[in-house]
């Protein structure tokens, strides 16, 4: 039929074909390779006739690297088409390691493998490019280290199977899109500013291509790049471009993320425009900065690159410095930058954001004197020092967690001076009385501080007022850390002035807020919960012990003087003789080898002291 003269229409040869394919018996499979070469829509509809009629012993296998010309989805619904796409084609980090130590010989460590599955996204021929540069390189480490987009083997594939095949418009498009981490149309087409090329439409018809394209979410709003593809075509754009057209793509993506509610990816962009002005009004936030917001390490780098001269003209960025330092768990740079923000703003007139400058500058030093105000009588910096130390261990990032972990009043430490204690009450006041009314997070952090404080000066009417308003914002804010550390200072209040009941309906609230969360605090909630539900076994006192009486009994049991005691507790000597006859009118006893031994028949000494 191909040879006659007049060649006959198509679906006759195919109809003549399946014919002669319905007579045999065995089944067999049509491998059609490559198929992306095709670029012919009447070979992709007899293709389609082909599969519409399929016999049933036959089965056909496609393997191309984008989406054939044919009605996929029509084959989906009838249950006829099984796909295998990038994501089933993705070595997991079992078959990596498979592949780099059994295939390739390489016996790499597992978190070199890792790495290395990471970086390449379980792409094989990425895998396989990194094995053979692995094979020549006696430095794994830093091979892996440095297997990136711009790598030569990846850059050299890349450039010759994807790149140098794509068309122009494409490879524009790629390359000016290269800077966003996210894709979408809108965006895209704003970046572009090519009325000619829809963003949605070219998006679509690169993960129909599988150019290292990989979808976020299931309706196919946004997208990113393979990261080693990101890698090469960053590259590109940097060696066709200059800087001031990168800069202007990245303007472009601020002002679109910005109009969209998207302000720490408009300050990234703001920031890799290098334009100051923007970078520095995005940063503050609306009144609140970015930093506060989850951002404190991009905006610290910022904040680091800036020349001084800078900051000194923006005073609002030297307080942002400081707090990001504190943020990020880098305490000993703090001050240095508050004080230099104190200095800009001498001369300046105090309105509304300048009054919530010098809030914040009060709120970071009075975190600063809570860190300093715990553990052994000590000097403040060599605490800090400490903390710090602690913190960066634990890696990089936010560390607000960690600092009020740190802050928190717990039951094994003592309290390093009532100067120190004053400190935080000042500070956290003049921030709740600078700080404006809708700057919830930093008042709620302020509140909080005080009410530790004064829970350990027992000025308790105070402590509890500054909990409850932090309990309230905590709520509010869905920021549950913060309500659970304040309930169990209410709880804590509450036990020390032997309100059983309500004590422990407050360990019960902190440990419901806390839920299933890792916070280490619940274990003082929970101690405290059994504390006051063995408090019966107490109830032969004529009058309970406070709190400070427990404290001196518990010292005196250690052989402590009063003059030692007083030393300890910062108290003075008369108060300290007071306290003993207090102790022993309420045991109803005479000495202290009495009281202590009353004290232990009662269970006085509990396996933790209460906190403070």
């Amino acid at each position: 039929m191909l040879q006659t003269p007049q060649l006959p229409p198509t679906e006759l040869i195919l109809t003549a074909l399946l014919h002669e394919i319905a007579a045999i018996s065995t089944p067999f499979i049509l491998v059609l390779d490559d198929y992306h070469a095709i670029n012919s829509k009447p070979v992709d509809d007899a293709v389609y006739f082909l599969l519409d009629h399929l016999p049933a012993q036959m089965h056909l296998v496609m393997t191309t690297r984008e989406d054939p010309s044919i009605p996929l989805a029509r084959l989906r619904v009838r249950d006829q088409l099984t796909e295998l796409r990038a994501a089933d084609m993705r070595f997991t980090l079992s078959e990596s390691e498979d592949f780099l130590n059994r295939i390739m010989g390489l016996n790499l460590s597992m978190d070199k493998i890792a790495s290395l599955e990471s970086r390449t996204e379980g792409w094989i021929a990425g895998l396989h490019l990194a094995a053979i540069s692995i094979q020549g390189d006696h430095d794994a480490d830093r091979l892996i280290q440095s297997f990136t987009g711009n790598h030569h083997f990846v850059l050299d594939y890349l450039v010759e199977e994807v790149l140098q095949r794509q068309t122009e418009a494409v490879r524009t498009f790629l390359l000016r899109t290269s800077i966003l981490d996210r894709l979408c149309g809108s965006i895209c087409d704003d970046v572009m500013l090519d009325s000619g090329v829809s963003g949605k439409e070219t998006l679509m018809d690169l993960e129909r291509k599988n150019l290292f394209v990989v979808p976020l979410d299931n309706e196919r709003r946004w997208y990113r790049y393979h990261h080693l593809f990101a890698d090469l075509l960053r590259k590109r754009l940097q060696e066709s471009l200059d800087g001031s057209n990168i800069a202007e793509f990245h303007k472009r993506a601020s002002d679109w993320y910005e109009n969209n509610g998207f302000e720490i990816e408009a300050f990234h962009h703001a920031v890799e425009s290098h334009d100051i002005e923007r970078a520095a009004r995005l940063l503050e936030g609306k009144g609140m900065p970015l930093h506060l917001r989850g951002a404190a390490g991009i905006s610290l780098n910022w904040l680091e690159s800036l020349p001084a001269v800078e900051l000194d003209s923006r005073p609002a960025l030297w307080v942002m410095y400081g707090s990001a330092l504190l943020i990020t768990g880098r305490l000993m740079g703090v001050e240095h930058k508050l004080q230099a923000a104190e200095a800009a703003l001498v001369g300046t007139e105090q309105d509304v954001g300048v009054r919530d400058l010098i809030g914040l500058i009060a709120a970071t030093r009075a975190t600063l004197a809570s860190l300093a105000l715990t553990g052994n009588p000590d000097g403040a910096e060599r605490k800090l020092l400490a903390a710090e130390a602690a913190m960066q261990n634990k890696g990089q990032g936010d560390k607000t967690d960690e600092l009020v972990g740190l802050i928190a009043p717990a039951s094994n430490v003592w309290i390093s001076g009532s100067q120190g204690i004053e400190n935080v009450i000042t500070q956290s006041r003049r921030a709740l009385s600078y700080l404006r009314p809708d700057n919830i997070p930093v008042r709620t952090a302020a509140a909080w501080m005080l009410g530790v404080a004064c829970q350990r000066r027992e000025i308790y009417s105070d402590a509890r007022e500054a909990y409850n308003e932090v309990i309230s914002n905590s709520l509010m804010m869905g920021h549950h850390l913060m309500a659970v550390m304040a309930m169990i200072g209410l709880g804590q209040i509450e036990e020390a002035e032997n309100r059983t009941c309500s004590a422990a309906e407050c360990y019960q609230e902190a440990l419901r807020l806390g839920g299933d969360l890792p916070l280490p605090a619940l274990r003082e909630a929970q101690l405290g919960l059994e504390r006051v539900s063995n408090s019966g076994m107490k109830s032969n006192l004529i009058e309970p012990l406070s709190q400070r009486e427990t404290e001196v009994l518990e010292l005196i049991a250690k052989g402590l003087s009063n003059k030692e005691i007083g030393e300890k507790l910062f108290l003075a000597l008369d108060t300290v003789k007071g306290y003993n006859r207090r102790i022993f009118e309420k045991l109803q006893v005479q000495r202290r080898t009495e009281a202590i031994a009353r004290a232990n028949e009662l269970n006085l000494f509990p396996n933790t002291r209460k906190p403070h």
